[in-house]
Parts: structure tokens; sequence; C-alpha cells
């Protein structure tokens, strides 16, 4: 059978049958994007992120390279997938109309697509997201008119992701729980002489035997000097005596994913090494009491950064203090709808959830991470995760 066949035989036992929310949570999401679109004067909203698509359908695949595109308007939703998607697309999303188009036929998507649009004047596109493709956005600009579409889809969006509902947060509390176990697991198989492959290993094994699903993010390891560049990761790398080992995981639960970063040594921790915790956990206790509503992720970036000063010109820091976290895919978990960095003027809100990435390195020796994923509250920051902010020291 093709698969328009298909999706009709599934359809008729398999509908909806894996929505990650029941459908009422979806109903107020939908009024709420379609409220804020009304206000912004936009007809429809073309969405090609999938944690776009899946906040607002529960869709949901590991195969997030193909295009894909969701049509948001004031009366349905239509969800647009490549053949080999039609099964996801017909058992975990909650839409009014799903388009399949031949996989290895991409230039398929334009007709189709065009006539879901023809009627509206105002369509809203997510510019910087994910999986939008000029390809096709220039074709249907040039059947459509350039006119019609607008680069604030993304942002208007973006507004309403990051404030979690209690749904969410359910989600990203047992994340938190599963993180916490892989942590445990893979920081009890540290010991000089074993690889970073083999601590990564068992933090993965205990992360899926706890319920996680595939992660937005594997699971980072890294050692000793290793530690000191940012994004690399294990890599048959064996574990010294006394050395420091970097680990970042984060389950993902129905998508959603709660980081922690913890630092683990293969014996006993230096007196420098304690003194960089020292002041990780500085950073860390300064963030907390300014993540409140009313103060702007800049006054908090601030707030640590002045933790930071007398270290900067000698450890490394990205410069970001936290990053909005919530439902993800590959190939992250940053959720991208907000930063606590210097210069960022929004203001936090209650129910907002960040990772807070506390991480300094020195160049060419080692680092110090830890890190909590916080839920905004109007007493300030609450940690989801369970970091007790020590080095683990495995004599």
């Amino acid at each position: 059978m093709d698969h328009h066949a298909y999706r009709h035989a599934l359809a008729e036992c398999l509908a909806e049958r894996e929505l990650p929310f029941p459908p009422a949570e979806f109903d107020t999401r939908r009024r709420r994007v379609r409220q804020v679109m009304r206000e912004a004067g936009l007809e429809a909203l073309l969405l090609t992120d999938p944690a776009d698509i899946f906040y607002l359908t529960g869709y949901h695949t590991f195969e997030v390279s193909v295009y894909t595109c969701l049509v948001v308007s004031a009366d349905r939703l239509v969800l647009q997938v490549p053949s080999i998607e039609t099964g996801p697309a017909v058992v975990t999303a909650r839409v009014d109309e799903i388009l399949g188009y031949r996989w290895e036929g991409i230039e398929e998507v334009i007709e189709p697509l065009a006539e879901v649009l023809a009627s509206f004047r105002a369509i809203g596109l997510d510019a910087f997201g994910a999986g939008l493709r000029h390809g096709v956005i220039r074709a249907l600009q040039a059947q459509l008119g350039v006119e019609r579409f607008r680069d604030d889809g993304g942002e208007l969006l973006d507004r309403l992701r990051i404030v979690k509902t209690s749904a969410e947060l359910d989600c990203l509390r047992e994340s938190a729980r599963i993180t916490s176990i892989g942590l445990r697991a893979a920081i009890a198989a540290i010991a000089p002489g074993v690889t970073d492959n083999e601590v990564a290993a068992e933090g993965s094994r205990a992360l899926l035997a706890a319920g996680s699903e595939f992660m937005s993010l594997q699971p980072i390891v890294t050692t000793g000097r290793r530690i000191s560049i940012i994004h690399v990761n294990h890599q048959r790398h064996v574990i010294a005596e006394d050395e420091p080992v970097f680990l970042e995981l984060g389950a993902a639960y129905h998508r959603y994913t709660a980081p922690m970063m913890r630092t683990a040594v293969a014996g006993r921790a230096s007196a420098e090494m304690q003194a960089l915790r020292d002041v990780c956990r500085g950073m860390y206790e300064a963030l907390l009491p300014a993540m409140r509503p009313g103060h702007t992720f800049d006054e908090a970036a601030r707030a640590a950064e002045a933790v930071l000063a007398p270290h900067a010109d000698r450890a490394f820091f990205s410069g970001v203090f936290g990053y909005a976290v919530g439902a993800q895919f590959p190939p992250s978990w940053v959720e991208g709808t907000g930063y606590i960095a210097r210069g960022q003027q929004r203001e936090f809100e209650a129910e907002m959830v960040f990772h807070l990435p506390l991480c300094l390195r020195l160049p060419g020796r080692w680092g110090i991470g830890l890190s909590d994923t916080v839920r905004v509250t109007p007493e300030g920051g609450q940690p989801l995760t369970d970091n007790d902010w020590q080095l683990q020291e495995r004599p």
C-alpha cells in the first residue's frame, strides 16, 4: 500500500493513541496561540521547528531531519509530513488534516502547502527556526507573494512556550528524577583506569532503564584536560588517578528534559578544584534569589557575574548563566526561548524553567561544572533537579 492507504489504515485503529497529554492540554495551548495571533494581526502561522509542532499537536518522531511543517489558523491545524512519517503523524498528533508527500520528492510539498495558505494575507514564519528550508519558502513566496509573509511567528510562540503549564512541569520533574538516576550510575563507574566511554555507557543504561525516551542530547562525559574544551565528548580516554570527570546528562520524558551537570574526581579533589567549585556554587546562590517575577534576565546575569568577576581572566565561561528548557528534539535540549545573559531584558515569569550550566574551564588543564534545572517562583528559583553541589570524590 502507498502512504495514503497506510495513513487511513492506521487511523482506523491507532489514531491519536500516543498523545503525550490529554486533549484539553492541547486545546488550552491552541487558544493561547490563536489569541496572540489575533493580537499580532496574523491569520496563519507556518511552523517548522519540531518542538513547536510538538507543543501544539503532540507530533513526535526521532527522524527530525526531514521537512515537516504545521499550518495554524483560526479554525484548523494542518500537518504536512513525508511518507515515512505518516505513522507518527497519525498515532502521536492531534490535528485536523494530515498532508503527505513522497519522502524522496520534497518538491511535492509546494503545491498542497500553497493551496492551504492561499486565502491568508498575513502568515507568520519563524525565520530563525529549525527546519525552515530556503527552497520551500522561496517557492511559496514566488507563488503567493512575498508581502504575505512576516518573520515574527517564532517570537510569538516563544513567548508562550517559555512559561510552563502544570502538565509540563510534571514532565520536567519526572525527567529530573530519571536524570539523577543516570548521574548516580555514571559516577559509581568512575575509577582510575576506566574510560570515559565506560562511564557514559553506565549513565546511558541507567537513563534508559529508568524510563528515558531517546534523548535530545546524548550523555556528555569528559575527563582531565578535555574538560577544558567546551563541547567535546567521550572518546575512549582513560581516567587518571585524582583526575576530574565532568558529566552532563538529561533524560527525556514526553520529550521534556531537565538536565544536570556534576563533576566527580577519580580520587581526591585538589584545593584548587574545590575553590573553583566554590565559585560555581557562589554563582548559583546569586542566581536563585534573582530568578523571580519582576527581575530581568540581565539582572540575574549581573548578579552571577559579580561572583565570577575575580576569576574571569583565568577561567573560561560561556557567558550564558541559564537557558530555558522544555520539550525538545535532537540535536539539543536547549529550548531557545530565553537566556539568562547580559543584555537580555525580558522579565522572569512564574513557571519559567531554566537549566543553569555553571561550568568553569581552565584551558589545557581541567574544568569544574555543576548545574541544576530551576523553576521560577515568586520566591525565587527552586531546583527541580537534586544536585548537592559537591565534588564527588571516588577514592
